[in-house]
């Protein structure tokens, strides 16, 4: 198969529609990370996704729709509190899970009874939606447990002659994954944090917010169960006042990569150094983590150390990433 490279223009927008109608797949980006699609409701064309990532079949897809009035499409019984997380933050980089409407695919839902939806935060990826006519289940389009996709160049070094089309619309403004929160039973629990904190939903539900027991249960929602995020390089978070974790790292030997501040990228002395932004802006690290974890992939380093970033709330989010990314591999300083 010849993977296609496109710009974003309402034909190759209108091409990429019609592969999905077809069956096939296309990878699009959204404001978190690129997309691997398929028709939402044709279980052969969603089982592609899982053959072209090398995905476990156990692990559940996010439906996109075009917005909220297409939730009733895909989900029953929805709470009030959907509706009003939907008015807060869609477009955007939100998952809420329901109960799924009966004609949702088992490969969708990996046979649970619920389902995963957004409505992205992207133009080009609402425009796709709105022209496939239905629901697009798309996982990130790399292949799986590896680094996510912030980029159409990142999309091709992965998946290149597995997939239809890929269409480029640049660098992805958020960078990590959305938020996943549970509404189908009870009160909402977070399955994943996101670029959406838990803060921000809280404050529109008024409720504070459980969190899921991921390992003692069968996953609702992609990045749960399995390794993720991960480069081919061995991932080693240092968790420290930024001086002790630059002389710990410092006093390492080897070839490695270190992803550090803005603040504190003059601190190394050895190591090939990649800045991952300010501690004073977490968004920016979040939009450049993926891509500073592939750069240093590219370098061929053994090993990557990475300063943390738990100060923040977003902070949070981004060190779920980098902890998965890690397999929990945290070296923690003076604790």
């Amino acid at each position: 198969m010849k993977t296609e490279l496109v710009t974003p223009s309402a034909e190759n927008i209108s091409r990429a529609a019609e592969i999905i109608k077809r069956g096939g797949l296309a990878a699009f980006p959204t404001e978190t990370v690129y997309g691997l699609g398929a028709d939402g409701l044709n279980s052969e064309a969603v089982g592609r996704i899982f053959t072209a990532k090398g995905r476990p079949a156990d692990n559940p897809l996010i439906l996109h729709i075009e917005s909220a009035d297409k939730l009733s499409d895909c989900a029953r019984d929805i709470p009030d509190a959907a509706h009003r997380l939907a008015r807060a933050f869609w477009p955007g980089p939100l998952t809420m899970v329901l109960k799924k409407r009966r004609h949702i695919p088992d490969t969708v839902t990996a046979g649970l009874d619920t389902v995963a939806v957004r409505c992205p935060g992207n133009a080009i990826a609402l425009s796709l939606i709105k022209a496939a006519e239905r629901p697009i289940a798309a996982p990130s389009a790399n292949t799986s447990g590896r680094v996510s996709p912030t980029s159409a160049a990142h999309v091709m070094e992965y998946l290149n002659g597995k997939i239809d089309i890929v269409i480029d619309g640049g660098d992805c403004t958020v960078g990590i994954e959305s938020t996943i929160i549970d509404l189908s039973e009870g009160l909402p629990r977070l399955l994943r944090p996101g670029y959406i904190t838990a803060g921000q939903i809280e404050g529109v539900l008024d409720i504070s917010l459980e969190t899921a027991a991921i390992a003692s249960e069968r996953p609702k929602a992609p990045g749960m169960k399995y390794t993720h995020y991960s480069p081919i390089a061995r991932v080693i978070i240092v968790d420290g006042e930024p001086g002790e974790a630059a002389a710990y790292i410092n006093s390492q030997a080897g070839d490695f990569g270190v992803i550090a501040s803005s603040e504190t990228k003059a601190l190394y002395k050895t190591g090939t150094v990649v800045d991952a932004g300010s501690r004073a802006n977490p968004d920016e690290i979040a939009r450049g983590l993926y891509a500073a974890l592939i750069r240093l992939d590219h370098t061929g380093v053994s090993h990557i150390y990475c300063e943390a970033f738990y100060d923040t709330e977003l902070g949070i989010s981004i060190m779920n990433r980098l902890e998965k990314s890690a397999g929990y591999n945290i070296i923690r300083l003076n604790k």
